[in-house]
């Protein structure tokens, strides 16, 4: 069958890709709530200046193609300064060069804005006693945000985080632009050797991306019923 012969054929390849778009997704998803959280910290914290500060940088970088954040790293970037050629690794087949690295930041720094407001949304949805009564107990604002308000916050935003993560995953592909031999990049590369089984090629590709969705989605499902509150 020709959908069995052209999948078989390229299986390493294609497992290979995946392999790479699953280590910019891990990474990206901990760097970006990571950094999401801190925003969101500084978006509702009683200093002005830093409020201001994170919602100016969430508004530019939200409301900014992805294709030009990468574009800003892989071609501005170097000449401002910026560039990740320290970086060199090699695990196994995967080579991690500078590429993968300024693949990494654009995808972080993008995707912790929308972490940071489906966060926020979450704080929101906090009953501002929560916060009143963490301060009534000597709570600084640090403390009573990652004691109290974050906790409750995070299981509020368990539906908006997980979208994000979905849209991040599928928001990888993009690297395959800049070199970086992920999923979408074996992908071009397979079809143009193997003309004749494109759309199984295609196929076997989008399936390998919807597992990866459901996985976060099914990730998603199991905290939102753990952390159910009644």
């Amino acid at each position: 069958m020709p959908l069995v012969q052209a999948v078989l054929d390229n299986l390493d390849l294609i497992l290979k890709g995946f392999g790479y778009t699953i280590a910019l997704f891990l990474i990206s998803a901990v760097l970006s709530l990571a950094l999401g959280t801190f925003l969101v910290a500084m978006r509702v914290g009683p200093v002005a200046v830093m409020r201001k500060a994170a919602a100016t940088y969430v508004t530019l970088v939200r409301n900014t193609p992805l294709l030009i954040v990468f574009l800003f790293f892989v071609i501005a970037g170097p000449k401002l300064g910026i560039n990740f050629k320290w970086l060199d690794v090699h695990i196994g087949p995967f080579d991690f060069t500078s590429f993968f690295g300024a693949a990494v930041a654009a995808l972080s720094l993008y995707t912790s804005t929308f972490v940071c407001e489906a966060l926020r949304s979450g704080v929101n949805a906090v009953p501002l006693g929560q916060s009143e009564a963490a301060r009534a107990i000597g709570l600084t604002f640090a403390g009573g945000m990652r004691q109290v308000v974050l906790p409750q916050a995070v299981r509020a935003s368990v539906p908006p985080l997980a979208s994000t993560m979905i849209a991040l995953v599928k928001n990888t592909s993009v690297a395959a632009v800049f070199g970086v031999a992920e999923a979408v990049s074996r992908m071009r590369a397979l079809t143009n050797n193997n003309a004749g089984d494109r759309w199984e090629i295609f196929i076997v590709i989008a399936l390998g991306y919807i597992i990866l969705v459901e996985l976060i989605s099914a990730v998603a499902i199991v905290l939102e019923r753990r952390w159910r509150i009644a």
